[in-house]
């Protein structure tokens, strides 16, 4: 009984094996009376050719993307006969010198001419076949439809320049507004040479720094020089706001503490949400002194870095305006203010943040700031100096930097030139 069972156990087993066997032949069949169809109706072109280049086989599915009849092509074209005129020339100058020295070459993206006279983008791979002395015999060579690669590259392409032309235009948009940002031109002091400048780390942003100069009754000018925090729309409304604010709070009131004090209720009171805007600004009251010759200078600061004077006698040093606090924070901002007289021969140079935070390359990685430190011996270096030279030398400086300079950097400089008789002395 068991032996019975066992053998009949057995025997569908062997049963199955037999079957898979006979199966796998059968497809291994299947596979050699249709690779020749597998050749012709191939997903991809195939073609061989001499090596002079005529045509000696070539598949269905090339003839067919082509429009070619197989008489019209065996022994009568050379594979250089089926590409543009484009193709033909880089397939002379570059494919066929590259297959000749290496042996194989692919991926080469080529456009083949079709029957109708429309183009067809395909990427060719091609191989040299040796015979067994190792003599080339023949070429064959493969064509992958290229189509819809090309489309793609197409629309790809069309969409850069279409984010291109946006960027440009944005860039543009951005250089305009900022022009109105700033003014055109200084206005003339009589006795006081100006000179400024303003640095974009971006020309795709609009920074938030800011200076003007201008004219107050009584013989006196107000100057201002300050940095928005951010940048982009936002940043620039803020610097619309403050420029005019410090404008008409200097016509009322041309106390530059009290200048500050009402820029700082403006912001305040438009910013106090949970969107707070702020800045650090400087405001300078100038005043000609006819008795001891030069200007006297009245500097209110909001937070903002300490205005360097280089005198005429080649010494340099801040004008220090501690404790004052940030404009547009809190109701009541301690506004600091400090006074000195500038002599003929004196030049005064007013800077925002973005030269003294710059990064320097002096270091590994660039990462070490340039700082006041280094601005105080940069004075000193160029003292005595006019404004011009010293607009010039901050220029010189901040292109050094490079890539370092992350930040919108505004200067702006007053010189008490000396006058003929001076120079003499």
């Amino acid at each position: 009984m068991s032996k019975t069972d066992d053998e009949g156990r057995s025997g569908p087993q062997q049963d199955e094996g037999q079957t898979d066997d006979l199966e796998f032949s059968a497809f291994s069949a299947l596979l050699e009376d249709n690779a020749e169809d597998l050749y012709e109706h191939a997903p991809c072109g195939y073609l061989s050719t001499l090596l002079d280049g005529r045509i000696a086989k070539v598949n269905t599915t090339l003839l067919d993307w082509l429009g070619h009849q197989r008489a019209d092509v065996i022994g009568r074209k050379h594979f250089s006969d089926l590409l543009t005129v484009g193709g033909r020339l880089y397939h002379e100058t570059h494919f066929a010198p590259t297959l000749r020295m290496q042996g194989e070459i692919s991926g080469i993206a080529l456009e083949l001419k079709a029957a109708d006279g429309t183009r067809l983008p395909v990427l060719v791979s091609s191989t040299v076949q040796k015979g067994s002395d190792g003599e080339p015999l023949l070429i064959r060579t493969t064509v992958f439809d290229a189509r819809e690669r090309r489309a793609y590259e197409t629309e790809l392409l069309r969409a850069r320049k279409e984010a291109d032309q946006e960027r440009d235009r944005l860039r543009a948009l951005a250089t305009t507004l900022q022009k109105t940002l700033l003014p055109p031109t200084l206005v003339n002091v009589p006795g006081l040479d100006v000179s400024a400048y303003y640095h974009l780390a971006s020309d795709d942003e609009v920074g938030g720094d800011f200076y003007d100069l201008f004219p107050l009754a009584s013989g006196t000018w107000g100057l201002f020089l300050g940095d928005v925090c951010g940048k982009g729309a936002a940043a620039a409304a803020v610097t619309s706001l403050a420029r005019y604010t410090l404008r008409a709070a200097a016509v009322y009131d041309a106390d530059p503490a009290a200048v500050l004090g009402n820029l700082n209720t403006v912001l305040n009171h438009e910013y106090h949400g949970t969107d707070p805007r702020f800045c650090t600004v400087v405001f300078g009251l100038l005043t000609p002194n006819p008795d001891r010759g030069g200007f006297d200078i009245t500097l209110a600061s909001g937070g903002h870095p300490p205005a360097l004077l280089m005198r005429a006698d080649g010494t340099a040093d801040f004008l220090p305006t501690p404790g004052g606090q940030l404009i547009g924070v809190l109701p009541d901002a301690h506004i600091a203010t400090t006074t000195v007289h500038l002599a003929p021969g004196d030049s005064l140079l007013l800077h925002t943040d973005g030269l003294t935070e710059a990064h320097t390359h002096a270091t590994r990685g660039g990462k070490e700031r340039y700082g006041d430190d280094a601005l105080l011996d940069f004075g000193r270096t160029l003292a005595p100096t006019t404004a011009a030279d010293t607009i010039n030398a901050v220029r010189d400086l901040l292109d050094t930097f490079g890539t370092g300079v992350d930040d919108d950097t505004a200067v702006l400089a007053i010189h008490v030139p000396r006058t003929p008789s001076e120079e003499q002395q």
